[in-house]
Order: C-alpha cells, then structure tokens, then sequence
C-alpha cells in the first residue's frame, strides 16, 4: 500500500516537535468514514527487545474482517530503533518498523486502529493521527492511559463515556470498555470525528476485552514474533 513520504524520520527530539507542530493543520476530526462501509479494520502493535546496547523494534499490521473481525492478513516488520523515547515523540520511535509493516500489507484496510494516542495530545499529533496523516487513512487512537485533558468518571457500564477535553476543546472520550476497570482513552487520529471514534471502538470491543479486538491480537502477535529473540538473550546471558 502507498505510505506518505511526508518528513524524514531520522531527526533531533527538537527537529521532530517542529515537524509535529508543522503536520498538525493537515490533521482531520470530522468524518470521512461511513461505519456502513467499512469491511476492513487494521490493528497495530509495537515491541522492543534489547540487546547489549542496541535497541530492535518489532511491529505487526493485523487487517481483520469487519464486522465480523476475523482474520485476513497478518504482516511483521523490525528495523532498529534510532530515536530516543522521549513523551509525546511516541511515534518518530515507532513509526519506522510499523511503516515498514504497513509496506508489505496487500489488502487495504479502511480504518485502523492504534495502541496509542490519537489528538489527544500535547500538539494533537499522537501515533494515531501522525500516522493516519502519513497512511492517508481514518485512524483511532485508544490508549491505557491519560496524556492530555480532564474528564469525569464515566458510569461503570460498558460503553459508558464521558469527554476527554484540553483546552476548552473536545479531543476524545474516556470510555468504559470493562465496568471494573479504569477507563480507555479513545481518541481520533485522522478523518474521524471524535463520537465516531468511540462509537467504532467500542464495535470492535468483544469477549469483555479491554482493548478492541484488532489491537488486542495484534499485541498477542508481535509479543510473539519477539519472544524467541528474547528467549535467546536470556539464554545467552544478554
């Protein structure tokens, strides 16, 4: 599939603000997707194994069925990791690997979905949105966790929201996805609004699973593709 050439990768934390503070006037929250019309979701995850003093990362694109969500292509990538991890510069470490996945998907999906943040984000550009942009594809940040915004608890039932908001501005909603658990972040990353964000999360929420179906199997996967490397450093004392 076609991927963006938009900005080098290989920059300075300071050269990487820039380019996010650049990139977000192209960010879009409205919708440009029908929910009717989707018949592919993306999933995508990320890892790290180290070894000695260099760092490998490993992604998975999972392209599942919608609304079924079954499976339809799987494809891994790993390239080294040269970016430091600094907050809200998530993406300049993981974009190389996962863009190099996203490279060997033959079957075009009409959404994806991150295990990260989305606009909601210090400059609104969360891997979510930053690589919706780069993809060119309706995207959904949902993240464990708070990086931006306040919000008020929302009722302990499933799909139960309440806004996320910065700024006086709406840029997401917590989401209860599991009624005992602390909610989900669910955000917009590129070409969806905020209420269809949540809305296709939570279609994608099955079995009592905290996260959506897609990223869900897509930790599973790239958590396994890694294991060996990381069983033979164990083994090797590394």
């Amino acid at each position: 599939m076609e991927i963006r050439d938009l900005h080098p990768w290989d920059v300075t934390p300071t050269e990487a603000r820039r380019i996010q503070e650049d990139l977000r006037p192209r960010i879009v929250v409205t919708d440009d997707v029908a929910p009717e019309e989707i018949r592919l979701v993306a999933g995508v995850d990320n890892t790290y194994v180290k070894e000695g003093g260099a760092t490998t990362a490993y992604a998975v694109v999972v392209i599942l069925s919608y609304p079924a969500l079954e499976m339809v292509e799987t494809v891994f990538a790993s390239c080294p990791v040269t970016f430091p991890y600094v907050p809200g510069l998530l993406s300049f470490r993981e974009a190389p690997a996962v863009l190099a996945a996203f490279a060997k998907v033959t079957t075009v999906p009409q959404l994806v979905l991150f295990d990260g943040q989305g606009y909601a984000h210090p400059r609104q550009m969360g891997l979510a949105s930053h690589l919706g942009l780069v993809l060119d594809l309706p995207s959904i940040g949902c993240a464990k966790s708070r990086l931006v915004g306040t919000f008020e608890e929302p009722p302990r039932t499933f799909g139960a929201r309440s806004p996320l908001v910065e700024g006086g501005e709406t840029v997401g909603a917590a989401v209860r996805t599991r009624p005992r658990r602390a909610p989900l972040f669910v955000s917009p990353g590129h070409r969806v609004s905020v209420e269809t964000a949540v809305d296709l999360a939570l279609a994608t929420c099955r079995d009592g699973g905290f996260m959506p179906v897609p990223t869900r199997i897509a930790h599973d996967a790239v958590s396994e593709q890694a294991r060996p490397h990381r069983e033979r450093i164990k083994a090797r004392g590394g």
